[in-house]
């Protein structure tokens, strides 16, 4: 019996759900042990005050997105493709890692000066910078690295255990409105413990270390990365701004701000669940054109995600207000008009690179987060002019995007639907 599963799991399909599910426990761990702490963070800090959390993480989104800059499915991409290149892997390691310190220090810089002009943000610097620190810890995490050697069971221990222990430390420091800064403290710890095991188990075990790169090779990667950078950036800027809007117009201490940052966090989580599977599908399909997959994954998953989503939908006021607080039952209407994004997640994400990349038509992938980006500004725009501006219009306007880019997606897939014949024969031209 044992050597029989020792064999699925070393069979391609094997090995893609292995590391599909430690990708999954990594990537949702990070906001499963947040939302763990939600509760007691909303009834510590209550419905004026929570909303400065939820303005501060809806920030870091951006700064997040900046440093990462695509290279979570470019360098995946080239170390997938160099696996036995241990001299390659330690300059992807090194350039990467060097590409990200500058995009850090670009950052602060940017932080400070927003902190000086903007009404909203001025005396947060010192707070916002607390965020940014745990924000640029865990973007130099070389997670990229062990997904495209698809070997995710140390880092995946390792950041969860470590994750695990720093979300504890809210329950323990967390006493009042004025220890506020103890969360973005602990996150900031947690994430270079974690780094610092992770860089230590690709030396150790892996054979990849930093060495000595030229200028010219963190350019390159830079180049290659950016497309990425601008299809990642559309596709979860726009959410993020929402939040971001609702705190310049909304009144000060509005528990509006609480209300929309709450439902967000429970729609991105449910979000986030559903990554590590497009992620994981990424290198595989570039690999193998498995499209047969693909849609098994749909068939099984979706069905589930829907009827939980209606599920959500029918106590969305109750689930709110047990989650939250009394005080944040209002917040189930946001939640609902939300729900649509949730839905779409998956077949959107999986229709996206992992798909259009393996059928060469990675930048149809890009160009659908820009169109819906766009249309997300428009409505804004609308919303705002016509005096619609409020967090149940916010919360349409989401799943109006998510909608668009999914659409445009199928189109392109139907359209080229040529290109699935044959299975995992299909090459990418």
């Amino acid at each position: 019996m044992i050597s029989k599963f020792k064999q699925l799991f070393r069979r391609k399909e094997g090995v893609l759900a292995w590391n599909t599910l430690m990708l999954y426990v990594l990537t949702f761990s990070q906001y499963l042990l947040s939302l763990i702490v939600v509760p007691y963070e909303t009834r510590i800090l209550g419905t004026s005050t929570y909303g400065t959390i939820g303005v501060a993480m809806a920030i870091m989104v951006y700064f997040q997105l900046f440093i990462d800059f695509g290279f979570l499915l470019s360098a995946t991409d080239e170390v997938s493709r160099n696996r036995t290149d241990k001299a390659r892997l330690n300059t992807v390691l090194t350039s990467v890692t060097a590409c990200k310190l500058m995009l850090v220090a670009i950052s602060w810089v940017v932080l400070f000066v927003l902190c000086q002009v903007l009404p909203a943000w001025r005396g947060m610097f010192g707070f916002y910078s607390l965020f940014l620190l745990g924000t640029a810890i865990n973007a130099l995490l070389p997670d990229y690295l062990y997904r495209g050697l698809e070997k995710m069971s140390a880092i995946t221990i390792r950041t969860v255990l470590i994750r695990a222990f720093s979300t504890a430390g809210i329950f323990l420091f967390l006493k009042g409105p004025k220890d506020i800064w103890v969360i973005p403290a602990l996150t900031a710890v947690g994430n270079l413990v974690a780094i610092v095991a992770c860089l230590i188990d690709a030396k150790k075990r892996l054979g990849v270390q930093f060495c000595f790169v030229r200028g010219a090779d963190v350019w390159l990667r830079m180049k290659q990365s950016s497309f990425f950078f601008f299809s990642r950036f559309a596709t979860t800027a726009y959410s993020a701004l929402n939040t971001v809007i609702l705190d310049s117009v909304a009144p000060k201490g509005s528990p509006v701000r609480s209300y929309y940052t709450s439902s967000d966090k429970l729609i991105s989580t449910g979000r986030q669940a559903l990554t590590p599977i497009s992620d994981s599908l990424y290198p595989y399909m570039v690999k193998h054109h498995d499209y047969r997959l693909v849609k098994k994954v749909l068939l099984i998953l979706e069905p589930i995600i829907i009827v939980f989503c209606a599920v959500i939908f029918v106590f969305a006021h109750p689930l709110c207000a047990f989650a939250f607080g009394k005080g944040f039952r209002p917040t189930g209407d946001v939640l609902r008009v939300m729900l649509p994004a949730a839905v779409i997640t998956l077949p959107s994400y999986i229709c996206g690179f992992p798909m259009l990349s393996s059928m060469g038509l990675a930048k149809h992938a890009n160009n659908s987060t820009i169109f819906g980006s766009v249309i997300h500004v428009i409505n804004l725009a609308v919303l705002y002019l016509t005096g619609n501006l409020n967090m149940i219009t916010l919360g349409a306007a989401m799943s109006v995007a998510e909608l668009l880019i999914f659409c445009y997606r199928l189109c392109v897939i139907y359209r080229h639907r040529d290109r699935l014949k044959g299975g995992t024969n299909v090459q990418t031209p």
